[in-house]
C-alpha cells in the first residue's frame, strides 16, 4: 500500500509540474504598469503689491498730458503682447477713437509701484494722425516714433481632426 501512495504522490507531483506554469503567471513577465497619475499643476503666488491690472488705466503722452485709457490688449499667437488699444480723445466717450499703439512704446516704470499713469512715447498729434482701430479690420499700430506699421500675424490654422 505504501508503494501505491508513493506512486500516487509522484503522479500528482508530475501533473503539478506540467500544469503549474500554465496556472501561475511567470514572474519574469511583469504586469504592464498603469499610466502615471496626472501631475499637479504648478502654482505661483505673486505679491499683490508687485502687480497691477492695466485695462482702464490712464496713459500719458511725452508731454505729461492724458492721452486716453487702455481698453484692450492685442496679443500674437504665442501670447506675447504686441499692442495696446487706447480710447483716445473725446469727452466722456463722445467723439473718442480707438488707436492701436505698439506695446514697446508704453512704459510702466512707476505705473505699478506708485500707481502712476502709464507713459506713452508719442504725442497727441501723432495719435490724431493714426487710423482708428476697428475689430475685424487689419490692425495698424503706431510706434514710439509715430510711424504706422501693420500688425501682422500668421494666418490662423485649424487643427486637424
Amino acid at each position: 500500500m505504501r508503494a501505491k501512495r508513493c506512486d500516487i504522490g509522484v503522479i500528482v507531483a508530475a501533473i503539478l509540474l506540467v500544469t503549474l506554469p500554465q496556472v501561475v503567471p511567470a514572474t519574469d513577465n511583469p504586469k504592464p504598469e498603469s499610466p502615471p497619475a496626472a501631475a499637479e499643476p504648478s502654482v505661483t503666488v505673486i505679491d499683490g503689491a508687485a502687480v497691477r491690472g492695466i485695462l482702464g488705466r490712464t496713459v500719458q503722452g511725452v508731454d505729461g498730458k492724458d492721452m486716453g485709457r487702455i481698453v484692450d490688449i492685442m496679443v500674437d499667437p504665442a501670447g506675447q503682447a504686441r499692442a495696446a488699444i487706447i480710447d483716445f480723445g473725446g469727452f466722456l466717450g463722445v467723439g473718442s477713437r480707438k488707436i492701436a499703439v505698439s506695446w514697446n512704446a508704453l512704459h510702466f516704470a512707476g505705473a505699478v509701484k506708485n500707481r502712476d499713469d502709464i507713459k506713452l512715447e508719442a504725442t497727441r498729434d501723432q495719435l490724431k494722425a493714426a487710423p482708428e482701430y476697428r475689430e475685424g479690420n487689419p490692425v495698424v499700430v503706431i510706434d514710439s516714433t509715430g510711424a504706422l506699421e501693420p500688425l501682422d500675424f500668421p494666418p490662423a490654422t485649424t487643427p486637424e481632426k
